[in-house]
């Protein structure tokens, strides 16, 4: 079972939301209905749950008994069968008395199919434990559409011969599916064949190459063969799942959450990150859960969140809105409702500042960024190819123009994100181009006839080739060096970093390395920057973002030793579809009319991912719009909280190494 693992000792007591140990956060619950356990990194959470199903299996074992475990897919689980993978081999954990059964499989779908979940069971978990190959069952994708009812007759049999499902592991669509139980599921429904949610098609779009060639169905598990487990654990990461996990652990039992029918199960844990816990009670306004500690950063958010929800600018907050809000031992602690203002109100107007590189020959007091030296360099560590303009696109220009030395260091080539048809204009276009100019280059010309050839003939099971791959990482690359010529920077200051864990041709990408992690630590040391920018998606433990900051963090605390980084500070900016809570940012970048207008070219010169990306996911709006929309919203954050009111703003918060 997981345990509750204590806080440290704190000389100022424990601080709600922030768990040292990386065990669980305690609180005194009285708004969930269902038992969760927030954890502040996913990888303890996984290594949590892995250990729960081990000592299971290893009990079972001990009783002679077959383990029955309900087995799920998606990104959620990864971590989990990673470490059960290490606990096989390092610790001796047996899978001999395993039995399985996946929740789904979409449908049709051939075994062998890259996004089957046949494959992805067998390289995530079973092709690398000793597992027998006749105990791991997932539903058959190839099965007559005639024959799709017996067989799902015959699964539940399955389950019910080998003994019930001990263990059931489940993650939660955005829309609070589990399994393929999509909205509208009952809570008596079997194993069936399921028409998919268009919001579910559309975050799976990415796996499948864009939503035309996404499955519309797929066979699962129904809700009562989930219930009938005797343990069920549902996981979930990232900020985007926050809502539809509030819904289910605070709000009513609902079919059009079906997460939420977990409440009726007598032993089903949540095991979320922090990220994806932020909507519930006890994250959002601890206050009103239990007794907090009223340090600086739990005030600023209270009085934000106060303002911003009684709809009256800080300044205008009285005794009276804290005390009829849960906020009475603020005030005890504090004093008065005016100085307690006054004092949030300036912590907020400090984090606006016109010189993201600091003002020279000014007093930095009270700035968010140092005065010294007036000229600094800068390197903004960018994920794919784009997100350094989609993302800070006004402060990359503010640095420019201030006439600091900038540096771009793009992560990934963001090959995968370039549609096969974009790719086969480019490779026709340098063939014939060739040809034209009569300009004999053999090598190049077979390397781009074979990459168009693969995109001709290529199946949508198929993965690009190396050259695919390698026109379509040129595609970005010319694009990148579009955008830095467009700011004012030399395109030698642009540096192609093409880590390797993202070079497998595929949605899925290979663990951060000690390769990726050498990369970004000799660019830090070839530039000796002043200022690193990174993007700060810590909410989202295995995409593209979140490995790319692992290695651009590990690099910086391995070169924190050196002289240069003593005055080296690192700022974080979020990506496109999200930015950082109000009370957590520390620098916001004021833009008018004119300089989002010139960011929005900016992103424009990336052309290859306008009108309908490859990877669009469930938002249809381009990427200068969600930036826009982003920037304009955060600005207008700090208008309704009585600040000056400005067009857009960009905000970061800086990573303290």
């Amino acid at each position: 079972m997981i345990t509750e693992s204590p806080l440290l000792d704190n000389p100022d007591g424990p601080v709600p939301g922030i768990t040292p140990t990386g065990g669980p956060i305690q609180s005194a619950i009285t708004y969930e209905k269902i038992p969760t356990h927030i954890y502040a990194d996913a990888k303890d959470a996984s290594r949590a749950v892995a250990q729960e199903i081990a000592d299971l299996i290893r009990q079972k074992q001990s009783e002679g008994k077959p383990c029955v475990l309900g087995l799920a897919t998606g990104s959620s689980p990864k971590t989990v069968y990673a470490e059960l993978i290490r606990m096989h081999r390092e610790e001796g954990l047996s899978f001999r008395n395993v039995v399985t059964f996946n929740l789904d499989e979409y449908y049709p779908m051939e075994p062998d199919s890259l996004q089957s979940y046949w494959r992805f069971m067998r390289e995530q978990l079973f092709d690398h434990v000793d597992i027998p190959q006749g105990n791991y069952h997932v539903p058959d994708g190839t099965v007559r559409v005639d024959k799709v009812g017996e067989f799902a007759k015959q699964y539940e049999a399955d389950i019910e011969a080998a003994g019930g499902l001990d263990f059931q592991l489940l993650g939660i669509g955005g829309n609070g599916h589990i399994g393929f139980n999509e909205p509208g599921s009952l809570i008596n429904s079997h194993t069936r064949l399921m028409m998919l949610d268009n919001s579910t098609r559309a975050a799976a779009s990415s796996d499948f190459g864009g939503l035309p060639k996404t499955p519309r169905k797929a066979i699962t598990m129904g809700v009562a063969s989930i219930l009938n487990a005797r343990r069920v654990v549902l996981l979930a990461w990232g900020e985007r799942k926050a809502p539809v996990i509030r819904g289910a652990v605070e709000g009513l039992v609902t079919e059009l959450n079906p997460a939420s029918y977990l409440q009726t199960h007598p032993n089903a844990l949540f095991v979320i990150d922090e990220a994806a816990a932020s909507e519930l009670t006890r994250m959002k306004t601890p206050w009103l859960v239990d007794s907090v500690v009223w340090d600086n950063k739990m005030k600023k958010k209270a009085v934000t969140y106060l303002s911003l929800t009684l709809g009256k600018p800080v300044l205008k907050l009285t005794d009276r809105d804290y005390n009829d809000n849960g906020m009475s031992d603020l005030l005890a602690q504090y004093g008065q409702a005016y100085d307690i203002n006054i004092d949030v109100f300036n912590q907020l107007q400090h984090t606006i500042t016109g010189w993201p590189g600091g003002k020279p020959n000014a007093d930095d007091t009270n700035r968010p960024e140092r005065a010294l030296p007036a000229h600094k360099r800068c390197l903004i560590f960018s994920p794919h190819p784009d997100d350094d303009i989609i993302s800070m696109g006004g402060t990359f220009q503010r640095l420019v123009d201030q006439g600091h030395e900038v540096h771009i260091g793009y992560q990934t080539s963001g090959n995968i994100a370039v549609a096969d048809d974009e790719a086969l204009r480019f490779a026709d276009y340098v063939v014939d181009f060739n040809a034209k100019f009569g300009i004999k280059s053999p090598e190049a010309t077979r390397i781009f006839q074979d990459a168009a050839a693969s995109l001709r003939e290529k199946k949508d099971s198929e993965k690009d080739t190396n050259e695919v791959r390698y026109v379509k990482g040129l595609i970005r690359m010319g694009e990148a060096k579009s955008t830095c010529r467009f700011v004012g920077i030399p395109v030698e200051n642009a540096h192609f970093l093409n880590m390797p864990f993202y070079e497998t041709g595929t949605v899925a990408k290979k663990p951060l390395s000690e390769e990726d992690i050498k990369i970004t630590m000799a660019l830090i040391e070839e530039i000796k920057p002043h200022q690193i920018y990174a993007a700060g998606d810590l909410a989202d433990p295995h995409g593209t973002h979140k490995v790319c900051l692992d290695a651009v963090l590990e690099a910086v605390r391995r070169l924190k030793h050196k002289n240069f980084m003593k005055d080296c500070w690192v700022w974080l900016y979020r990506g496109a579809w999200a930015e950082w809570d109000i009370h957590e940012i520390e620098m916001a970048v004021p833009m008018s009319p004119d300089q989002v207008m010139r960011k929005r070219l900016g992103i424009f010169k990336h052309q290859s991912q306008k009108d309908g990306v490859v990877y669009q996911g469930t938002d249809s709006r381009e990427f200068w719009q969600r930036a826009e929309e982003r920037n304009r919203a955060t600005a207008g954050l700090y208008n309704r909280l009585g600040l000056a009111e400005y067009e857009a703003m960009e905000a970061f918060v800086r990573w303290r190494f």
